[in-house]
């Protein structure tokens, strides 16, 4: 009789799909990627390569670094025009195209007042600050020249920022690199701009809008997939002035003032891109015309609380609400 023995090798099979996650600061705030991969190495190279594009963003746009492109256009733009990257080229004149849409709500050069706003230090502009920067608040002083790809400034003293759509570009760009490591369910994360791809599986994604005046809370929460959600609040950034006004970072451009209509605004768009500039544009013209701009856009939807904190809904949610 002969026996036979038998040994098994347990061969490693390959991981299980899971979730990966990673934040980061970046873009003056904190930047974050969470996704479901099939394997650690699909969903690190997809993580890396969407940090990888949103920094790219951060060094093309980012108004404090002197070294960015951006700062290259405000120093030399006024005296002859400075060719664009095709990355800041699209986001100018995306800005531009809403500051159209709005009459002017939109405007990139708001910066030219908000260069004097320090939040951290409690510093508003002076009078005569204020009024020497007013006239260059204007977005058409800004001359984009398709064909050459470059932007340049009508007159002295025109000062842009992008911070009111970048970081929804760059949630954009960060969901056109996990898409290309096959990645189909992620949310990208920039401060208050988010972008949801996909859902869990068997049902959408919850997200909270943050409740402006209390911390820790959310005024709102919704089920979402594949859409770009975006706040803009007055309390991101602000001080209490001497007077007791609330000094916040979302400025008029007609006044170079903080907006002081409503606490939050938070849109609902097929693009990050699109949400991050709508949600600023709604802040500053306030409930009714706000909305009365957001029930005239296809696949745009928007929730506001204004200075009362009572909630607004656009057309298309109060259809939608049982």
């Amino acid at each position: 009789m002969r026996c036979w023995l038998i040994v098994l090798v347990l061969l490693p099979g390959p991981a299980l799909a899971e979730w990966y996650r990673d934040a980061r600061d970046m873009m003056g705030t904190r930047v974050s990627v969470e996704l479901w991969a099939d394997s650690a190495e699909q969903g690190n190279a997809a993580i890396n390569d969407a940090m990888a594009a949103m920094a790219e963003v951060n060094r093309l746009m980012n108004p404090w670094d002197e070294a960015s492109e951006l700062s290259a256009v405000n120093r030399s733009a006024a005296s002859k025009p400075v060719p664009l990257s095709a990355w800041v080229y699209d986001v100018v004149h995306s800005a531009l195209e809403y500051s159209r849409l709005s009459g002017g709500a939109f405007d990139i050069s708001f910066a030219s007042a908000g260069q004097y706003y320090d939040y951290r230090a409690g510093v508003a502009p002076n009078a005569s600050q204020l009024a020497a920067a007013i006239p260059s608040i204007d977005y058409r002083s800004l001359l984009l020249d398709s064909e050459k790809r470059s932007l340049a400034f009508r007159r002295d003293g025109v000062r842009v920022d992008l911070g009111g759509i970048a970081k929804g570009f760059a949630v954009d760009r960060a969901i056109d690199a996990v898409q290309s490591h096959g990645v189909e369910s992620a949310v990208i994360s920039a401060g208050g701009d988010s972008r949801i791809l996909g859902n869990l599986g068997d049902r959408p994604r919850t997200i909270g809008i943050r409740h402006p005046r209390k911390a820790g809370e959310f005024a709102v929460m919704i089920p979402l997939e594949d859409t770009a959600i975006s706040t803009s609040g007055d309390y991101e950034r602000f001080f209490i002035a001497d007077d007791g006004r609330r000094v916040h970072h979302i400025l008029d451009p007609a006044t170079g003032k903080s907006a002081g209509f409503v606490q939050s605004a938070s849109i609902l768009a097929p693009l990050a891109v699109d949400s991050d500039a709508l949600s600023t544009t709604v802040f500053v013209l306030g409930v009714d015309a706000g909305l009365a701009m957001v029930n005239r856009l296809p696949e745009i939807e928007a929730i506001v609380i204004d200075d009362a904190g009572r909630l607004h809904f656009s057309a298309g949610l109060l259809r939608e609400s049982p």
